[in-house]
């Protein structure tokens, strides 16, 4: 019996992964338990023990020595106990062997010894799987879709159920029931039923550790990830630098024909990520953080932290993307604030600049009228005015020559009337 005790703990040890050690010690306390609902107050003070070897079992009732005894369970005469020993003395504890025969054991206590082991075995399992995740927390694990209750995605990683929580599910993802997910594992706590492991979709990690199982040159250190920016479900960029000078960190994340991130795209569903070169200047990083735009030159200020970035003016938009999306993800990338210009913009900029400490000055608006000769004349009739001199709105004249031969004006604009004058002759004077 005790042979076969062995091999089925051998066997429980297999499968479940406990150690034998702690089925041990569930058995010792599943008797011991046993044992005192079958003695009752008799079965104080009793420590059972399983040889290791053999599988035996001996039960132990402890004692105190004492000069008078009062409790015949707890107690023992002095004399009585140097039969045992001679070295005894008052105040020491003893232990004394009595039967234990399972097999006496009733239908209740049998039953309360099995809910003992179950319990034991669970609290193992779990402490079992608690450390087994506890060192994968900031890992990646990959779940089988349970079922989905109050919005909370619940996977099946094998010895243990996951949940997914609305806030870390990417917008407007649906899950299937039996459909395999990849997700980040955020915490890993220990709760009333056990461990409990909460996994993200939404995190930057997820998006590092694809990375590292899809580029080799990542996951061997020579190609490193500097820096990411996520939106989940839109866009991501990730800044890549790498240690050796013939490897190509970009080329080496795309992989050959895009094979690699594209991977990556289609596990998070359509997700649009940005490969860009990591550099030590920060002014270089910042022009390669907003790609796809090209950036014509950047201006940094050190102790604002801002970067002024100035684009053509047709890439302006591409440069701030939809609802400025490109531009937030580069600013979170590279860690500076990122304020976008056109070269337009930059020139009238400018242009205020320069003439914004000149003095004002007042012109007076006034329409000269014109001669014969093209000369101004004092008192004449101004070009188009009625002849009984009602006063008409007087609009600005254009800078620039204009000449009165035929009624014709420079700028092209031709007036509500044209006064055509004749030469005056010595008999009109």
């Amino acid at each position: 019996m005790n042979g076969e005790l062995l091999k089925a703990l051998e066997a429980l040890e297999e499968e479940k992964g406990i150690t034998k050690e702690v089925i041990l010690e569930a058995i010792e306390a599943a008797v011991l338990s046993a044992y005192k609902k079958k003695h009752g107050p008799s079965a104080q003070n009793v420590r059972v023990e399983v040889d290791r070897a053999t599988g035996e079992m001996r039960a132990y009732q402890v004692r105190t020595v004492v000069d008078s005894v009062d409790d015949e369970n707890t107690q023992i005469a002095l004399a009585e106990a140097r039969e045992w020993d001679d070295s005894y003395s008052v105040g020491d504890m003893v232990e004394l062997e009595v039967t234990v025969d399972p097999h006496e054991f009733g239908r209740i206590a049998a039953q309360t010894a099995k809910q003992v082991v179950v319990q034991r075995l669970r609290e193992g399992e779990r402490d079992l799987v608690y450390k087994e995740f506890r060192d994968r927390e900031g890992d990646i694990v990959t779940g089988t879709v349970q079922r989905i209750e109050r919005k909370n995605v619940y996977l099946d990683l094998g010895r243990i159920e996951a949940v997914l929580p609305p806030t870390e599910q990417i917008p407007r993802e649906s899950y299937r029931q039996s459909e395999r997910i990849k997700a980040y594992v955020v915490e890993v706590r220990q709760g009333t039923r056990g461990p409990q492991i909460v996994v993200s979709r939404t995190h930057p990690g997820l998006l590092k550790r694809l990375f590292e199982l899809e580029v080799p040159e990542i996951y061997e250190g020579i190609v490193e990830i500097k820096a990411i920016a996520r939106e989940a479900g839109g866009r991501s960029k990730i800044a890549v630098a790498s240690r050796d000078k013939n490897v190509d960190a970009v080329g080496a994340c795309v992989g050959p024909k895009g094979s690699r991130v594209q991977a990556i795209v289609d596990e998070l569903k359509g997700e649009k990520i940005d490969i860009v070169p990591w550099n030590a200047d920060p002014a270089l990083f910042v022009a390669g953080a907003l790609s796809p735009a090209k950036v014509s030159r950047v201006e940094m200020d050190e102790e604002t932290k801002t970067a002024q970035v100035i684009v053509p003016d047709n890439q302006l938009s591409l440069a701030i993307g939809r609802e400025g999306q490109n531009a937030r993800l580069a600013a979170k990338l590279t860690g500076w604030r990122i304020d976008i210009k056109s070269e337009t913009q930059i020139k009238e900029i400018e242009a205020k600049k320069i003439f914004v400490d000149l003095p004002e000055e007042t012109v007076e608006e006034a329409t000269p009228a014109v001669s014969v000769e093209g000369a101004p004349v004092e008192g004449a009739p101004v070009e188009g005015a009625p002849v009984d001199g009602t006063p008409v709105e007087e609009t600005p004249v254009d800078a620039g020559p204009v000449e009165a031969s035929e009624g014709v004006i420079s700028d092209g604009e031709a007036p509500e009337a044209i006064v055509k004058k004749e030469p005056s002759t010595a008999s009109d004077a």
